[in-house]
């Protein structure tokens, strides 16, 4: 009872990180874009904000990392828990090493509607159709989430920034719902995304509604990677989790997974999984181990 109480005011507390960004974040290296209330034909608009490495100038051959939770990644005096994923600290210690290519990162923002944004919409069809009965599978948006950052933001952003623009230099990240979706979108886009990095990831699909059996579509999901990821070690998967409270709930789940992945023939070069001893389910952590991800998807 008390794992369960711990996920559903995770779960909220992350849903609430959705307040209105009223001053644009600040980072200590490189510099960012904003735009406000990026317009969309799919979703609810919302705000998107641009890293850009020291030094950057328009049609530099940057990769691009496009990241979910925005307004968490920069700054931690604009976010609802005063914490951040040091996402320009981070990179751009890295990309100064010389230990990963230079890369522009979108930080998308969430909303309200984060947990159906961020949903695997196509998930249900590998649940019996009599076991999703009572759920409003019309709710889930991951398909329009994904059609909003494939069909309007990319193209913004490679119109306005000109970066290397195909797959190979093309990736997408997040935590927890924002893993899940980063997953989602290497299945559903794999002529767009060349690898995806998923920390924390709500494999459990745990959401508290009793119509909702998430053991169910915790196989599901797992049935629908196995049929849509892509041909195996043709991406890169980046994949981790934590051992306290939430994040260890997620092992049994996660083991599941790395089983599947691991059948369909993914080598250690392409998929990865790394626990990380004594890591809760915060932004705190992500920021101490995002190097991680970062090597794996963009090393030199």
């Amino acid at each position: 009872m008390k794992s369960k109480v711990l996920s559903l005011i995770t779960l909220i507390m992350c849903s609430l990180a959705v307040m209105a960004q009223e001053t644009v974040p600040q980072v200590s290296t490189g510099r960012l874009e904003f735009y406000p209330e990026f317009q969309s034909k799919h979703i609810t608009p919302r705000n998107v904000t641009v890293w850009l490495p020291e030094g950057y100038q328009v049609g530099e051959p940057c990769d691009v990392l496009y990241m979910h939770d925005g307004q968490m990644l920069f700054d931690a005096t604009t976010t609802w828990n005063h914490q951040e994923w040091q996402v320009d600290e981070v990179m751009g210690r890295l990309i100064a090493e010389g230990k990963v290519r230079r890369c522009i990162v979108v930080g998308v923002d969430n909303t309200r509607n984060r947990l159906n944004d961020y949903f695997p919409s196509r998930c249900y069809e590998k649940v019996p159709e009599g076991e999703r009965e009572g759920v409003d599978v019309s709710q889930y948006k991951g398909d329009e989430y994904l059609r909003f950052l494939v069909e309007e933001v990319k193209p913004f952003i490679d119109n306005r920034y000109k970066p290397l623009t195909t797959r190979e230099h093309t990736f997408v990240m997040g935590s927890s719902m924002g893993g899940l979706i980063s997953l989602y979108a290497l299945c559903n886009y794999p002529e767009v995304f060349g690898g995806a990095a998923c920390m924390s990831t709500h494999l459990s699909m745990n959401f508290f509604d009793p119509k909702f059996k998430s053991e169910l579509w915790a196989e599901g999901l797992r049935d629908y990677v196995k049929e849509h990821l892509p041909s195996a070690n043709s991406a890169l998967l980046y994949m981790d989790g934590g051992t306290v409270e939430l994040d260890d709930t997620y092992r049994p789940y996660q083991n599941k997974l790395n089983a599947v992945i691991s059948g369909l023939g993914w080598d250690s070069a392409h998929f990865v999984y790394y626990l990380f001893e004594g890591h809760k389910h915060m932004e705190t952590y992500w920021a101490e181990r995002l190097d991680q991800p970062f090597v794996f998807l963009l090393k030199k």
